[in-house]
């Protein structure tokens, strides 16, 4: 067996796990990138194919996750070394946990201007920017800040520090205390805009388009998305997971609090999609229009309707509490082993880190316009930085989490730790850690190098 507690802490409560684990999940992927993923694939079948996929695959690796995060009560990379010695397996297990962590700094290095970009949101739906705006201001509103570096890093900073700030603080001062307000107040303003979607006229027509599935729509390229979808937004494969796992009472059911975490992260997603669909309805435009659904197609929408105002401040004020509960569970995996391998305390950690993130996001920033001509493979480096995590190493660090869970991790362990017995749950999981999850994911994972 080993440590029964973390040397960073402990959550206090089965809640306060609850809660951080779904702020990790639940960010700009269930806000902003589910509607127009649904959008583009015809709604009701991509959402029933996203279910089933949260439930046969994200489930099943997000326990395992948590397992081996608690189980080693560690960094990833420190929890990964240490089990595989425990199985008499190769210490290069561990990559998995730098894998993770690498994924971890590339993500939240783009995540960081995307967030600044909502955060820039939030002041110009206050001040009335888009209040009658056509769509070609709104378009020029989104490209002039866009085309701006010197604006991009102010935010892209901002957003930085206020991430810095709660990791520095540790567990209970910090990310529990965070997360105990962030996450209220995420559903509070996404029930908000949900109401406020039932005045528009529309609600009916945002419904049927969430619900009714229309299987002439659902493509094999619809399934692999709606497959890759719910991986990524369960915050897989990353090391965030893990490391909040290592955080975990021994006594907290595995599987409970995961099905919980899940419906929750599916939940806000539906929301979001009902929030926004009968806006976009009411307003005679399409749901299908891609990434700009929130940041050019909304903003016209907001700037139309009574007290549009108000309203698309609350909803970009959702999106950065959002992007923020993600981010800083991006970070901590690498404080942790910072602390754990170079004996730094909290602050010092949190800073290095940061400041690491930071730079890496100024990159980022740049290539969106002074830098657009510098490209690898034919990216620059946001659309570099998003297709190698996204792509390569969160489907492969989820494939070797379900490898390690399934196969490598002695029966004896994964029941100790899951505490299910031998009966039907456990079976079950096991079935779908061994054969179910890698196989999808490895579909995914080649699909995805393939369309490269």
């Amino acid at each position: 067996m080993t440590a029964t507690t973390s040397i960073h802490g402990m959550w206090s409560s089965r809640l306060a796990f609850i809660l951080a684990a779904t702020g990790s999940a639940v960010g700009l992927g269930n806000i902003w990138r589910f509607p127009y993923t649904a959008g583009e694939y015809g709604g009701g079948a991509f959402v029933l194919v996203y279910l089933l996929c949260v439930a046969g695959i994200g489930i099943p690796i997000m326990m395992a996750e948590i397992m081996l995060g608690r189980r080693g009560r560690q960094s990833p990379i420190n929890t990964m070394l240490a089990l595989a010695r425990q199985e008499g397996k190769p210490a290069a297990w561990q990559l998995l946990g730098w894998m993770g962590i690498v994924s971890g700094f590339l993500i939240l290095s783009f995540y960081s201007v995307i967030a600044g970009w909502t955060m820039a949101y939030v002041v110009r739906a206050a001040a009335g920017v888009f209040h009658g705006a056509d769509a070609e201001t709104i378009g020029a509103v989104f490209d002039g800040f866009v085309a701006d570096p010197e604006r991009l890093l102010a935010w892209h900073t901002i957003f930085m520090v206020l991430v810095v700030l709660v990791v520095a603080r540790g567990v209970a001062s910090g990310l529990e205390q965070a997360v105990r307000f962030l996450m209220p107040a995420l559903f509070v303003l996404l029930l908000v805009l949900v109401v406020y979607a039932m005045t528009t006229g529309e609600f009916a027509a945002g419904v049927s388009f969430m619900f009714t599935p229309d299987f002439s729509k659902l493509s094999g390229e619809a399934v692999l998305s709606a497959m890759g979808q719910a991986f990524f937004s369960l915050s897989l494969g990353m090391g965030a997971i893990m490391i909040y796992g290592s955080y975990l009472s021994s006594q907290s059911s595995i599987a409970g609090n995961t099905i919980i975490i899940a419906g929750l992260d599916s939940l806000v997603a539906i929301l979001a999609g009902l929030a926004i669909f009968p806006i976009v309805f009411a307003q005679g435009l399409a749901p299908e229009q891609g990434a700009g659904l929130v940041f050019k197609v909304l903003p016209i929408a907001f700037g139309q309707m009574p007290g549009g105002q108000l309203f698309g401040t609350v909803f970009f004020l959702l999106l950065v509490f959002a992007a923020w509960t993600s981010a800083i569970s991006l970070l901590e995996p690498i404080v942790a082993w910072l602390v754990e391998n170079r004996g730094f305390n909290r602050v010092r950690a949190s800073a290095l880190a940061g400041l690491t993130v930071w730079l890496l996001g100024i990159t980022c920033l740049l290539s969106l316009n002074v830098w657009s001509e510098v490209q690898v493979f034919g990216l620059g480096f946001l659309a570099l930085f998003d297709f190698v995590t996204a792509n390569v190493l969160l489907p492969l660090g989820g494939l070797l989490i379900a490898v390690f869970a399934g196969w490598i991790l002695s029966r004896a362990a994964s029941v100790d730790e899951l505490d299910m017995g031998e009966r039907l749950g456990y079976r079950l999981w096991r079935l779908l850690i061994r054969f179910v999850a890698p196989i999808a994911v490895a579909i995914v994972f080649l699909h995805a190098i393939q369309v490269f």
